[in-house]
């Protein structure tokens, strides 16, 4: 049909083929890796990528730990507010006081909340118990269970294994002391997000290894080893928040050798046997670069009959259960961990 000049025929946005946010924001981006994210989470990339900043593996580290401190909340729901919240300290082997925060959303009485201890993520180099704030106050909420976050020490001025003797030597002091903050260490869970994923893992290995017990592993995208070997680290290498170039960079600040690398306190996913080990809960999330790292983990502990309960959040990207305001997936991830915290440490509240 022949229109006159300057005239066109206007087209209803349901028949239109070419969607704005299917442009891929960066070269280095797998078009097909991009497809797979949804919508509203390629939204959020975009205007994320709208003000890019410098990235985090070329800041010193005191400048990439005030870069994430700063951004850490800006998508978070807002926090929870909880009947008591206790600030205290835990000491390492070496006499150092771990500053640790205890979460609940009950007051009862001495040596009856069953806790999870946490370990926030960040790559052994940037977090801390504030950037994961409002997420204890929503696991202690919505979960009926007292958390506990730590904050252990971080490279590069703490290299391995630091991080995991603090995290091991918390859950210690935690299962032999803390009935003193009206906690029951015959209900111990541990968990943690990314690298505090990691470190939860590891605790695991050791809690089974010195009878040490425990109701269950809660664990959100855990890394698992340093090798870019699977293929998601290749498929979401760029653009989709964390990149492989910031893997590496945190890794090798935290890490000293190629030995080291292999040690199963660092990489889980080495560890000699699982059996035995406590349950896990996993939420991952699908468009990560470590999604398949993760996935490594829960195909172990599935191979050696511990219990998994592996939830994959579709379309979603790292660090997504900070991102509550702006993702509803997030919401859900808080839901479903919870209830595996009420199911392991308040079975009868199920």
């Amino acid at each position: 049909m022949n229109l006159p000049p300057g005239w066109s025929i206007p087209i209803p946005a349901r028949f239109c083929l070419f969607d704005m946010t299917m442009q891929v924001p960066d070269p280095r981006i797998d078009p097909h890796a991009w497809a797979r994210l949804k919508p509203h989470v390629r939204e959020l990339l975009i205007r994320i990528n709208r003000h890019p900043r410098p990235p985090m593996e070329s800041l010193p580290a005191e400048q990439a730990r005030a870069a994430y401190a700063a951004g850490s909340g800006v998508l978070e729901i807002p926090a929870t507010p909880l009947p008591r919240i206790e600030n205290f300290t835990i000491p390492a082997r070496d006499g150092y006081l771990l500053p640790a925060r205890l979460y609940a959303a009950s007051t009862e009485a001495q040596g009856v909340l069953p806790v999870l201890l946490f370990f926030h993520g960040g790559g052994f180099l940037v977090g801390s118990v504030d950037t994961h704030d409002t997420l204890c106050r929503t696991l202690a909420a919505q979960s009926g269970c007292a958390v506990v976050s730590v904050d252990y020490r971080l490279g590069p001025e703490h290299q391995f294994p630091t991080a995991f003797e603090d995290a091991w030597d918390s859950l210690a002091w935690l299962h032999d002391y803390g009935a003193v903050l009206g906690l029951d260490p015959a209900r111990l869970a541990v968990g943690g997000d990314s690298a505090g994923g990691t470190l939860a893992a590891g605790c695991a290995v050791q809690a089974r290894d010195t009878g040490l017990p425990l109701r269950l592993q809660l664990l959100f995208y855990p890394g698992m080893q340093a090798a870019a070997l699977t293929p998601s680290r290749a498929r979401y290498a760029y653009g989709f928040l964390l990149t492989e170039p910031q893997i590496q960079w945190m890794f090798n600040s935290y890490v000293g050798s190629e030995e080291q690398f292999l040690d199963w306190r660092f990489a889980p996913v080495h560890a000699h046997d699982v059996d035995g080990l406590a349950p896990a809960w996993i939420g991952l999330a699908e468009c990560d670069p470590i999604v398949d790292d993760s996935m490594m983990w829960a195909d172990r502990l599935r191979m050696a009959g511990v219990p998994v309960e592996l939830e994959i959040y579709h379309g979603t990207i790292h660090e997504f259960i900070k991102m509550g305001r702006a993702l509803p997936e997030a919401l859900e991830a808080h839901r479903d961990a919870a209830a595996a915290l009420r199911a392991a440490l308040l079975p009868e509240l199920r």
